[in-house]
């Protein structure tokens, strides 16, 4: 039996389980952000309080300091008596914890030590130290790496992605979503003459973008976006499942028309 289009039927109300239903898919993508973010906070805050806290000597510990402020000295003169009311938590013998103290610890060695390495005297002992690493083999070639990775990462410079792009990968009419990040340079150049201008494009993986691949691509084959570099990296970690704009996700966004 067709239906017909003039009179179509009324859509079917929606039982209990359904609207349960649909209320806990709406609740879950209110909550579930939002308690994964204070989860991954109060984690990583945990941790770096376990990795700083025991380098600092006892008598310093931020705990006790403060255990010490808040709480009365004991009496050794008086005999404990059962009956009374016991101490608050944070004047219990073991101290209190507070989350987060390690965190501040560390920030403000680090400004401090980012303060002592900006002058004369903190850059003279940094080429003091690094020439004594440089004479260790093994220890050379780690510390070299991790300051390279760091000074790349955290650099107050305006390196950065220049543009969000496609590239043909891994083969040709497959198009993968990348970033610009230079043109070619030294050698890399040199071998390349032939092929035109080249670009180094990093092609991320999905959903983690952090690892990828860095590919040297001939700039007529770049596909320039007008996609922002954080959205274009929304859509790569959503494995395409959010598109970047708000006001219609099924649209592109307005004036994103690609060109080479």
């Amino acid at each position: 039996m067709t239906e017909d289009p003039l009179h179509p039927h009324p859509h079917r109300k929606r039982g209990l389980l359904g609207w349960l239903r649909a209320s806990f898919l709406t609740g879950l993508v209110v909550v579930l952000p939002i308690g994964l973010t204070i989860y991954l906070i109060w984690t990583v805050t945990g941790w770096i309080d376990s990795w700083i806290l025991p380098l600092l000597p006892e008598q310093i510990q931020p705990p006790k300091l403060l255990q010490q402020l808040l709480c009365d000295p004991p009496d050794d003169s008086l005999i404990p008596n059962p009956l009374a009311d016991p101490p608050p938590f944070w004047c219990q013998p073991e101290g209190f914890n507070i989350r987060g103290i390690g965190v501040i610890v560390f920030l403000v060695f680090t400004v401090v030590v980012g303060w002592i390495a900006r002058g004369l005297l903190g850059r003279s002992l940094l080429s003091w130290a690094e020439g004594l690493v440089d004479r260790m083999p093994v220890v050379r070639s780690i510390y070299n790496g991790l300051k390279q990775i760091a000074e790349t990462v955290f650099a107050q410079t305006d390196t950065n992605f220049e543009k969000a792009c496609l590239v043909e990968y891994p083969k040709e009419n497959i198009w993968a979503i990348g970033f610009v990040s230079t043109k070619a340079k030294g050698e890399l150049s040199t071998k390349l003459a032939g092929h035109g201008e080249i670009l180094s494009v990093f092609v991320p993986t999905t959903p983690n973008p952090t690892s990828g691949f860095l590919l040297y691509v001939p700039a007529k084959d770049v596909i320039m976006l007008d996609l922002k570099i954080e959205d274009a990296a929304k859509l790569i970690i959503s494995a395409g499942l959010v598109y970047p704009n708000p006001k219609d996700p099924t649209q592109p966004p307005e004036g994103g028309r690609a060109g080479r």
